[in-house]
């Protein structure tokens, strides 16, 4: 793998069993800064193992995982855990918004927990709903919002805090067909307006055509990579 000095974050070598199962055989893949990125492959083939190493969820046997040029694989579960809440955005299949809090308070939730004050993280929170056509929906709780709604709601908490990475795993694999492309869009958008690098796990073809670029995962591999904007 080329060394450059605009890949935000890479994978190297990167091989990761559970037991005896092999779910990454030396994966490589390097992302560019304000690049989005569809991670493809079959069930089982280790495309969300892959980003869950990116992401410094799971840490792998051997290889390497580099943040900014900074070695993630390597840092203690402290500094990870940092890193996840102050640079990185996270979007899921089925959002994972806290049922207790409001919508508003779930946006809010990685500013305060980056140590912002409640009614200022609120100001911020608020700002999105408009953003995501979510007006009104802001003092409801998960199970008052429909699933598109809620996923909306997902993705405003994943970019309030203006992450340098968003990451989403099957982030419409849960809606259907028109709400998908709806969340995308503004996703896409959204990451543009900010400059967010973005890496989406998905096996929907209509998913990966917003990205720039698509990678194949299959057996452990990055086995299919199309580098043809990177180099121009």
């Amino acid at each position: 793998m080329s060394e450059r000095d605009d890949f935000i974050i890479e994978a190297r070598d990167v091989a990761l069993s559970f037991g005896e199962t092999p779910a990454l055989r030396g994966a490589n893949l390097a992302v560019a800064a304000g690049e989005i990125v569809a991670i493809m492959g079959p069930s089982g083939s280790g495309k969300s193992t892959l980003l869950h190493c990116l992401a410094g969820i799971l840490t792998p046997d051997s290889g390497e995982v580099r943040f900014d040029g900074r070695r993630v694989d390597t840092m203690r579960e402290t500094e990870r855990s940092t890193l996840r809440r102050d640079r990185f955005g996270f979007v899921f299949q089925f959002g994972q918004l806290v049922p207790e809090l409001t919508a508003a308070e779930n946006v809010a939730l990685p500013l305060l927990l980056g140590g912002a004050r409640r009614a200022e993280a609120l100001v911020r929170a608020g700002q999105w709903f408009g953003r995501l056509g979510l007006d009104g929906l802001q003092g409801r709780r998960s199970g008052e919002l429909s699933g598109g709604q809620a996923q909306r709601v997902a993705l405003a908490r994943a970019l309030v805090a203006e992450p340098g990475v968003l990451f989403a795993d099957e982030p419409t694999g849960s809606l259907d067909s028109l709400t998908g492309e709806q969340v995308m869009d503004l996703l896409v958008a959204s990451a543009r307006e900010q400059g967010t690098t973005v890496v989406i796990v998905t096996h929907e073809p209509r998913v990966a055509a917003c990205a720039d670029r698509e990678v194949v995962v299959r057996d452990g591999k990055v086995t299919s990579l199309t580098t043809e904007r990177l180099a121009s």
